[in-house]
């Protein structure tokens, strides 16, 4: 019978609800009614009990555990190579001193680095002259603070930094994934791919390869 497997790239467990880890919390299973029950409930690995740890499945290690308790079946990977399984002892709970503590240096130092960096374009492409320069060549006027310019450009600004990054007041303009989302998944990604390959070297090198 053929049975397959998707293994994800990442899960998180907590022993509040995991005293062990079995196929069921790392893969999707399509496999014949009177089997398929019995290949979830197929134990992977038991977790060290009071300690937060990450370990690496690999898809072998769930072929290896299906043959043992159903040979004769072919299975099929149609998902990831190795699966990095994240366990803690329990669920975290969040300070909302500390969340929110975050919050506002975090805010802080985006609006000292936001204006900085403002600032020193402006100054470098001696923006304030080309206002100047503009009102002269529209007004034949010369002013020192040409509020007619500037003004629409610090609205310009503003709109397009909300336009960019896809959000205002804590909501969304649009259903489009926002600059910060997508760097976000980008970088757990990476997190996620040495994590594994870190933990696949120390197997290889402590001989667990198997």
């Amino acid at each position: 019978m053929d049975i397959y497997i998707k293994p994800a790239k990442k899960v998180s467990l907590t022993g509040a609800e995991h005293n062990a880890v079995y196929i069921k919390d790392l893969a999707e299973i399509i496999a014949p009614p009177e089997i398929s029950p019995k290949i979830k409930t197929l134990k992977i690995l038991s977790p060290e009990k009071g300690k937060k740890k990450s370990y690496l499945v690999s898809v072998i290690d769930i072929i290896n555990v299906i043959n043992k308790a159903l040979p004769g079946n072919t299975i099929n990977n149609v998902g990831e190579s190795d699966t990095l399984v994240e366990y803690a002892p329990t669920k975290s709970r969040d300070n909302a001193v500390w969340k929110w503590s975050k919050i506002i240096f975090v805010s802080l130092l985006l609006l000292v680095g936001s204006a900085t960096a403002l600032m020193s374009f402006h100054s470098d492409a001696q923006l304030p002259q080309i206002f100047k320069n503009f009102y002269y060549i529209f007004f034949n006027e010369k002013v020192d603070n040409p509020i007619i310019i500037e003004l629409p450009y610090s609205i310009g600004v503003a709109v397009g930094i909300i336009v960019f990054f896809n959000h205002f007041a804590g909501k969304k303009i649009t259903s489009d994934p926002t600059p910060i989302e997508v760097e976000m998944s980008v970088y757990e990604a990476e997190v996620t791919d040495m994590e594994i390959d870190v933990l696949n070297t120390r197997r290889i090198k402590n001989g667990d390869a198997s």
